[in-house]
């Protein structure tokens, strides 16, 4: 019987034999490697042809798995001892062997850079000559969409962003065990971010308004009607020069047929104007783009998104997919495997393959969303995490496993569900509790149950809005509907705002303002209450395990209870508008002000050492447009009963009645600023506004 190897000690003077050649992949990842061996001991690794871990490709008698990115761990007889031989069966499976080597034996965790989470300093290491061989991934393309990333793009000065903002995103989806990514959206060609993927080792995908990735037909011949119908030959040289210019890749394919603008194309193209006519020039479409790629790449990997209209065809048997496409079905924003909420149109057409459907399938998820109404997008997804491996634990099981593109945001927020994303595609199943335990271990020394309680709760705080489990509301639904409030009632409309009838209903104005105003308020407490006892835990933690709860949930926290302040006192003040109490609707107005003004503060808090300007971006949820449509309004109200001096109001509720009659006006007519007023008066009225 062959003796057992001895263990080995990893350590400050540990070499690395590099056999695997010096491509441009191998470079990234050695670098990573390089860093974590430094920040663990204190120097760089060494590089020698007499190491004591040795990382090369995998060779005739090695227990490497078969499979695509398969790697595994076998140890050897050295002249000093035993040595580790990190073996990949490609390239990916060299890569996430060395990452696996820098978790499990250096101690990095997967999201160090985005948690501010070091690994420890150590002397040495002792790691058990004991095999391994990793487990094949449940899917097999799986990676981040990273979409309406505007805090990554306002982060630093440099537009578009620089490797000093990818790279961490990008390493970030490496060592969740990622292998594919649509580097952000709609940047210039000329940005590092698709270069930067493909050469740390990822495939790149499309998004589905981009097809194969070529530029925007009106992008390109602005002027010219975009309808393939007229200008097929124009639609076909924008395709084929994206061919072009990524068939040396790994690319994900994507096959598609919408309009200008991510719509229906025949909004551009009103001839086709029955589903049989739409069906067939989509399906003709996708057909061509395939076969101009097959033209040039061998054995392409193709998807085709199953999304919006194309969804409903493709039902209603209009379109047909070439053979080996993998057809991608999208969520509605929310987590819901159902179609997407379009305006106050909300069909919830099941979004998974049928019973007996051909071909490979896979899920494009939202666990961040951004949708004008009630999207999450500062903020942690709304619904509790067992919605999420419902979900996709549902369309895994109706074969939608070969590809899972989850929409990652700007990262930073969304970290608990991108980790929990990480362990669905590599295992297909997941235990919400265990993953919130392990995921709250790995970042907090202390406190550990009163965090997960944390963190629970704050699902169960989320206003429900409508019938559905999913029908939770993220930081959006806190602004852009009070921002329409405000344009509504400062235009002097009283008609139904259209735009709120999916969450408020078809009533009246102040019957959609009553509402959202009751949603809000009946939140409050809860958040409240939640905000008090994080504090209160973050006050037991340390210094850095403060500011990373502060950064990872207290602040999400604080915008959703800012945000609902917010809401119920903008709406607040139009009711007292409407009742012609307008003092009063002043004082809500800048009760608004301020409380949306209270998120701003906690994002600042939060923007801090290395997330300094972070959220300078906030261009989508947009809090300081929230806080502007607020000072309108409370300057509008102001008009109403304190014009044209700015000093009627000060007479009558704040002056004393000695004064009243015997004031010389030139002495005081100095208009109080609106802040100020609005305090006075609401000491006054000594909360008879509530």
């Amino acid at each position: 019987m062959r003796e057992r190897l001895s263990g080995l000690t990893i350590n400050e003077a540990t070499e690395y034999d590099i056999r695997t050649g010096w491509n441009t992949p191998v470079k990234h990842v050695w670098n990573m490697i390089k860093r974590d061996h430094e920040a663990v001991f204190g120097a760089a690794p060494k590089l020698g042809n007499s190491a004591s871990v040795v990382v090369r490709y995998a060779e005739e008698g090695d227990s490497c798995p078969a499979w695509a990115e398969g790697f595994c761990f076998q140890f050897a007889d050295g002249e000093e001892g035993s040595v580790l031989h990190i073996i990949g069966r490609d390239e990916l499976g060299v890569i996430y062997g060395l990452l696996h080597y820098s978790h499990t034996v250096l101690g990095v965790d997967p999201f160090w850079f985005w948690a501010e989470l070091p690994p420890a300093r150590r002397d040495a290491i002792e790691v058990p000559a004991v095999p391994y061989e990793s487990v094949k991934p449940k899917v097999r393309y799986r990676g981040w969409f990273v979409n309406d990333e505007v805090c990554l793009i306002g982060w630093k000065e440099q537009y578009p962003p620089t490797e000093e903002v990818w790279a961490p995103v990008f390493e970030a989806l490496l060592r969740c065990g990622g292998n594919m990514v649509i580097p952000g959206t709609d940047l210039p060609k000329t940005g590092i971010h698709a270069k930067l993927a493909a050469e740390m080792g990822l495939w790149l995908t499309h998004h589905h308004a981009e097809p194969l990735g070529a530029e925007m037909f009106l992008r390109a011949f602005p002027g010219k009607q975009a309808s393939y119908k007229e200008h097929p030959e124009l639609f076909e040289q924008l395709w084929r020069e994206a061919i072009k210019h990524q068939k040396n890749d790994k690319i994900v394919w994507v096959l598609s047929f919408r309009g200008q603008g991510d719509k229906p194309f025949w909004e551009n193209d009103p001839a086709f104007d029955t589903p049989e006519k739409r069906g067939e020039l989509i399906s003709s479409v996708v057909q061509k783009q395939y076969d101009m790629i097959a033209e040039q790449v061998d054995q392409p990997v193709c998807s085709m998104a199953m999304y919006g209209e194309i969804a409903e065809l493709y039902k209603q048997g209009h379109i047909q997919v070439p053979d080996g496409v993998i057809k991608m079905w999208a969520d509605n924003g929310y987590g819901k495997m159902v179609s997407r909420r379009h305006g106050n149109l909300n069909l919830r057409v099941p979004a998974l393959p049928e019973i007996g459907d051909e071909g490979k399938n896979g899920v494009y998820y939202h666990v961040t969303f951004h949708d004008l109404q009630a999207s999450n997008h500062l903020t942690l997804f709304p619904s509790p995490a067992q919605l999420i491996i419902d979900e996709l634990g549902d369309a895994f099981a109706a074969g939608a496993s070969e590809y899972l593109l989850v929409n990652s945001g700007n990262i930073l927020p969304h970290l608990f569900t991108l980790d929990l994303c990480a362990k669905l595609w590599q295992d297909g199943a997941a235990d919400a509790d265990t993953q919130l335990y392990s995921f709250v271990e790995r970042f907090y020394s202390s406190e550990q149950e009163s965090i997960i309680r944390l963190y629970q709760d704050y699902a169960a705080n989320t206003i429900q809005y409508g019938p559905n489990a999913d029908d939770r509301a993220g930081d959006e639904f806190y602004h852009h509907p009070a921002r329409m409030i405000v344009g509504h009632w400062l235009q002097g409309r009283k008609d139904t705002d259209s735009r709120l009838i999916w969450a408020a209903g078809a009533g009246s104005f102040l019957e959609q303002v009553r509402w959202f105003r009751q949603k809000a308020e009946q939140a409050i407490p809860g958040w409240e209450q939640l905000l008090k006892q994080g504090l209160a835990v973050a006050d037991r933690l340390t210094d850095v395990e403060h500011n990373r709860l502060t950064v990872q949930l207290l602040v999400q926290i604080e915008l959703h209870l800012s945000g609902c302040k917010g809401l119920a006192s903008i709406c607040s003040a139009y009711e007292s508008f409407h009742a012609e109490q307008y003092p009063q609707a002043f004082i809500h107005a800048s009760n608004a002000v301020w409380n949306y003004k209270a998120g701003q503060a906690a994002l600042d808090r939060a923007a801090t050492g290395q997330w300094e300007n972070f959220y300078r971006a906030d261009w989508l949820t947009n809090i300081a447009n929230t806080v502007d449509h607020c000072e309108t309004a409370r300057k509008f109200l102001r008009l109403q009963g304190d014009s044209p001096d700015m000093f009627l109001w000060y007479k009558e509720y704040l002056m004393p009645e000695t004064e009243k009659h015997i004031y010389l006006e030139n002495t005081h007519r100095n208009p109080l600023p609106d802040d100020e007023l609005a305090r006075m008066l609401e000491a006054k009225f000594n909360g008879s506004t509530n």
